[in-house]
């Protein structure tokens, strides 16, 4: 098969992509969610997924926004860190696990630490990273230094 670049052949539904990542991010300061923990969970997301455009980007935007190295070196074992607070922790957590969709999940992130509102914005940030990162995957959009 060769490789076809999705955004390139269906702009209209990368557009339409877009648009929700926009929304996403809305809920996320409309939730009161720090923009340097949806830059983690980005993060997090496409360590998950293997997708290296989205790391290095992500990874980048998590520096601009004042993130350390020691916290990026660790967010691939977070909960085996004390870096974390207890809101990025659930956060973490809840987008693993939309991310994996375990059957039956534990649901570690459920412990009353965000609202009904971030527990919302963070689903809909989990999910459209996990379309970002299929569509850069899929793609195989070039990532070299």
């Amino acid at each position: 098969m060769s490789t076809v670049n999705i955004s390139k052949h269906h702009p209209d539904a990368y557009r339409q992509l877009l648009a929700l990542d926009k929304l996403a991010e809305e809920a996320v300061q409309r939730a009161g969610l720090d923009p340097l923990l949806a830059e983690l969970v980005k993060i997090r997301i496409s360590q998950l997924n293997g997708c290296a455009f989205c790391l290095r980007m992500h990874t980048r935007d998590a520096i601009s926004h004042g993130e350390t190295a020691d916290r990026l070196a660790v967010v691939a074992a977070w909960w085996e860190s004390q870096y974390f607070t207890d809101q990025e922790r659930a956060a973490l957590a809840l987008a693993e696990e939309v991310t994996r969709l375990p059957v039956p999940a534990p649901r570690i992130w459920d412990d009353g630490t965000l609202t009904d509102e971030q527990v919302s914005a963070v689903t809909w940030l989990t999910v459209v990273m996990n379309s970002w990162n299929r569509v850069a995957i899929s793609s195989h959009y070039p990532v070299a230094p």
